[in-house]
């Protein structure tokens, strides 16, 4: 028999379901058997729990047939349970290190108890962490107590997940989760109110993930209502127990509290809900009143009207009507006047790269969209001195007159970078974001956790910009789930395919023949095109891993290195430190300003990179790829990789310029082996590009039609 059961309800969590699990099977002490419960997931998450279940015994799954809630799917776990205590973590938490072993130290120090409650911290989604601020509750006393010495414990957050329990207590009093929202209220009251013995432990063991976006506290809804007939069932158990009457004025004011504390928040109830919310507490709170109690100033108000509760909260709106007279009164006047006017349902406007020009995802986008709705019009908004603005595309200069006449009326947006600060986007608009292709190394709110790599970006920025998204595109299911992680905002994943790589997967034999010419390529040669990415721990964003003058060289005969370096550097000293005179002496090809990158890759025979997001794309090509990862460590240690690429390469893999050459003077870049790795890796991140990706957006997100 195991000491403790960890039951971990799954549901939606696939993007942090591995580090829960990871952080419990990393414990120091291996007492333990996880019962986790796949609570009819839609997200794959079972996938990842048989994953887990498959390699590590002490994990068990439960699958359920339909899903049934957090309550109900912790009941089916504990039905389960073969351990001396119960331990409900949620899947999207995380256990410290070593809090399994304090826990259970503890356990037998005290004695085995009913109940162990212990401490945790906020794992705030920018990166900060902030511990309980009633943690010195849990250091006031080593004894065992009981609720009724220590009263306080009641302050503490009421959830399961902060204390243990004996199986065998929870058994005799026949305790369970209900189903709905605030489950853990009829749980953790009468499991305090009934132990006789209670254990604290001063101790952080858990840190609870404060996600920005998909929490249920988050989420705006009528079952919000469920609070009430969570408390119902509080008064019911005491009602049961003539022994713990002395807790109904507790309980009493505790709903008055809880029940304000929703009603104050202003995105947990629907508007047109909030007076019945209010109605439905007041005669909750009238109804449960105990004859010797005394009404706290703060709860009186649920002794009056609807009306009188609003008048309360009028200080807060003459506050915010004041911050508003801050703003300049022509400048809200236009402001107002524009976005009241009726939006446009066949304007579109584009940009990309930072309205570098017409380029990218939303140029393939926009292409397609005049060859197949031509009614739509699409506008671009290109910054002056845009180099790739063809003529018959209507544009505009980024924060004129017209352009902001534009995005007031524009039913879509389409960008493969954040849209600026200042766009306020309107109800019934719709954002369609591309990204810049599959992400290898951190993106976004992931970047929290590397200092260094986040250095001059603003990610709360970034996340309040993609707030206004309303459709992601992914290539693959592994861009779906990284940009859920790393965007925590309110989207949908769009299974489209990326829209710039149409060309690639469509491509002829020929189809880089132009683009050779243009470059000054000898018809005949191996075209080997160089793409590494940018270095955030370095300054200036470059180092030379590779001598590119040797291996120019190296190639022989018959062989042309392309060098492209990332955009970043286009106009950094970098290519000036060498680059350039390579290519004006023709040892090489500089193609680093070439703005459609899909042409540099179809004039290529073979790619080399090393942590590029390029080899995603090239993929498609079905040509041969080599990652040069030289410095693999120390990259992923400063900015951050989704996996290791050199464990799942779409190529041969070189880890210093020697073996570089060797591969290629030997033949095996393109080999047997080779063609097998790039045929695995292309089944994994090439799942949704099938050439009609552009079509398929307009079509479904432009358009609106099904399938």
């Amino acid at each position: 028999m195991p000491r403790l059961s960890v039951v971990v309800p799954c549901f939606d969590v696939r993007s942090f379901l591995r580090e829960c699990l990871d952080s419990l099977l990393a414990q120091s002490f291996a007492d333990f058997e996880v019962i986790a419960v796949d609570d009819c997931s839609p997200d794959g998450s079972g996938a990842i729990l048989d994953e887990y279940a498959a390699r590590d015994e002490r994990v068990r799954v439960l699958h359920l047939p339909q899903n049934v809630g957090l309550g109900p799917a912790r009941n089916a776990g504990m039905a389960q349970a073969r351990g001396d205590y119960l331990f409900f973590l949620d899947s999207d938490d995380t256990l410290t290190p070593g809090a399994l072993a304090a826990i259970t130290d503890r356990l037998a120090e005290s004695g085995d108890p009913d109940v162990l409650v212990f401490d945790y911290a906020r794992s705030y989604w920018w990166g900060g962490v902030r511990r309980n601020v009633l943690a010195h509750l849990l250091a006031s006393t080593d004894e065992v107590v009981t609720a009724a010495q220590l009263p306080e414990i009641l302050d503490l957050m009421m959830v399961a997940w902060n204390k243990v329990q004996r199986r065998d207590f929870v058994e005799r009093h026949g305790f369970a989760f209900p189903p709905g929202y605030y489950e853990d209220t009829p749980w953790t009251f009468p499991v305090l109110f009934s132990a006789e013995r209670i254990a604290l432990l001063d101790r952080i063991c858990v840190l609870y993930r404060q996600r920005r976006r998909g929490s249920i506290l988050s989420t705006t809804s009528r079952r919000h209502f469920d609070v009430h007939e969570q408390y119902g069932r509080v008064f019911a158990f005491l009602d049961s127990r003539p022994e713990l009457t002395s807790w109904r004025p507790f309980l009493h004011r505790k709903l008055g509290e809880h029940c304000l504390d929703i009603l104050g928040k202003p995105n947990r109830l629907p508007p047109a809900d909030r007076a019945e919310f209010f109605r439905r507490t007041a005669e909750l709170f009238r109804a449960h009143r105990p004859d010797e109690e005394s009404i706290p100033p703060n709860l009186k108000v649920l002794y009056g009207s609807w009306a009188s509760y609003l008048a309360r909260q009028r200080v807060a709106a003459v506050r915010k009507r004041l911050r508003e007279a801050a703003v300049p009164r022509a400048r809200r006047t236009a402001a107002k006047a524009r976005l009241n006017r009726p939006l446009d349902p066949n304007l579109v406007l584009y940009s990309a790269f930072s309205h570098r020009g017409v380029l990218g995802d939303p140029a393939a986008i926009h292409r397609k969209a005049r060859e197949i709705a031509p009614h739509l019009r699409g506008v671009w908004v290109v910054r002056d001195g845009a180099t790739e603005v063809p003529d018959d595309v209507e544009h505009v200069l980024p924060d004129s007159r017209a352009y902001r006449q534009l995005a007031s009326r524009a039913a879509y947006f389409v960008n493969n970078t954040p849209w600026p600060g200042a766009l306020v986007k309107r109800p019934g608009s719709t954002h369609i974001h591309t990204h810049q292709g599959t992400p290898l190394k951190y993106m976004a709110a992931d970047l929290l956790t590397k200092p260094g790599a986040r250095y001059g970006v603003d990610v709360p920025r970034m996340l309040r910009q993609a707030d206004r998204w309303d459709h992601s595109l992914v290539a693959n299911l592994h861009s779906e789930l990284v940009w859920e992680r790393a965007y925590p905002c309110h989207f949908a994943s769009a299974r489209t395919g990326s829209p710039r790589n149409d060309v690639l997967v469509t491509a002829s034999p020929d189809a880089g023949v132009e683009v050779r010419e243009r470059l000054g390529i000898p018809a005949g040669h191996t075209v080997v095109l160089y793409a590494p990415t940018r270095r955030d721990h370095v300054r200036g964003g470059h180092v030379d891993r590779i001598d590119l003058a040797r291996l120019a060289a190296s190639l022989g005969e018959g062989h042309t290195l392309v060098v492209r370096l990332h955009p970043s550097l286009a106009a950094g000293p970098v290519r000036g430190m060498g680059l350039t005179e390579l290519h004006r002496r023709g040892v090489l090809v500089d193609a680093t300003d070439e703005l459609h990158v899909e042409e540099v890759m179809l004039a290529s025979d073979v790619l080399v990179t090393d942590y590029s997001a390029l080899m995603f794309d090239y993929a498609n090509l079905d040509r041969p790829v080599v990652v040069h990862a030289d410095d693999l460590a120390t990259y992923s240690a400063a900015r951050g990789l989704y996996f290791d690429v050199t464990a799942e390469p779409p190529g041969h893999v070189t880890r210093g310029q020697e073996e570089l050459a060797e591969l290629f003077a030997s033949g095996r870049w393109r080999d047997e082996e080779s063609a097998l790795l790039r045929k695995e890796f292309r089944a994994r991140f090439c799942t949704f590009d099938d050439g009609h990706a552009a079509e398929r957006v307009v079509r479904t997100l432009l358009l609106g039609e099904s399938g």
